[in-house]
């Protein structure tokens, strides 16, 4: 009996790497993506992950086609995957009052948005036909309210939230999950860059094991680790004027060059 395929992009570093290790731990073949494609090989080889174990596709998700060709190539080369997890993505700050910025908003909807649709494209139909999968959109907390200097980044997490609401009422009527995930902060290489206190750290091993468990759960939703949604969902329901002054002065994201 052939063994279950994971599709993962963002697979070179962070969160899509740890999972990628958690999932070949649990048997999973394991269809990974990322632009730097020697370090996946590098990480794999390292790994002691036997080669007919895995493929690894070469796409920018930020590119529509892509990422699209690499899902039409597991799909050759593979089948049909039964987990997709759309983890790629970036998050930089962005001052509306500066031109450049705006190029940094299309390309951080680029790739976490258009980019999260076309991973999930190539899979869809061959999902519904079999009548099973699972497809995983990764949120962040960060989607729930916006924060200052966070505008591209925080405006892509809440799309992505909604999207995948709006995904999982469609694939519903045909046995395809669809399980969003929103991290806090996690120990990679993006977050690595703030420079502001981030309460609750994960290390990325840990968040992919909570992880793991949700989307074999066939969790709806789900804030990883707990203490964040808890945080998340006291913010929310906090009045405007009370949210704006609990976040005055906190610093802004480091914007391109900073």
């Amino acid at each position: 009996m052939t063994s279950p395929l994971a599709f993962i992009t963002g697979a070179s570093s962070g969160i899509g790497q740890a999972l990628a290790m958690r999932y070949h731990q649990a048997g999973y073949r394991l269809a990974l993506v990322a632009r730097r494609t020697s370090e996946v090989k590098s990480w794999a080889d390292a790994q002691g992950i036997s080669a007919d174990s895995y493929q690894i596709y070469s796409a920018d998700v930020a590119v529509t086609d892509s990422i699209v060709a690499a899902g039409q190539a597991c799909l050759a080369q593979q089948g049909v995957p039964d987990v997709v997890i759309a983890n790629a993505g970036i998050s930089v700050g962005m001052d509306t009052a500066v031109r450049s910025d705006l190029d940094v908003m299309a390309r951080t909807f680029a790739t976490n948005n258009i980019g999260m649709a076309a991973t999930f494209q190539p899979f869809v139909d061959a999902m519904v036909q079999r009548g099973s999968g699972t497809l995983v959109g990764i949120g962040s907390v960060a989607g729930i309210r916006g924060l200052p200097g966070h505008g591209a980044y925080c405006a892509s997490k809440a799309a992505v939230i909604s999207y995948c609401e709006s995904l999982r009422g469609e694939m519903r009527p045909h046995g395809v999950r669809v399980v969003t995930l929103s991290p806090g902060y996690i120990d990679t290489p993006l977050t690595q860059q703030n420079r502001y206190g981030m309460p609750f750290l994960m290390q990325p091993a840990d968040f992919a094991e909570r992880a793991y468990r949700a989307i074999s759960a066939g969790v709806s939703y789900r804030v990883i680790p707990w203490q964040m949604g808890v945080v998340a969902k006291l913010l929310r329901a906090l009045p405007n004027a009370v949210f704006d002054k609990v976040l005055a002065g906190r610093p802004r994201k480091r914007r391109e060059g900073e």
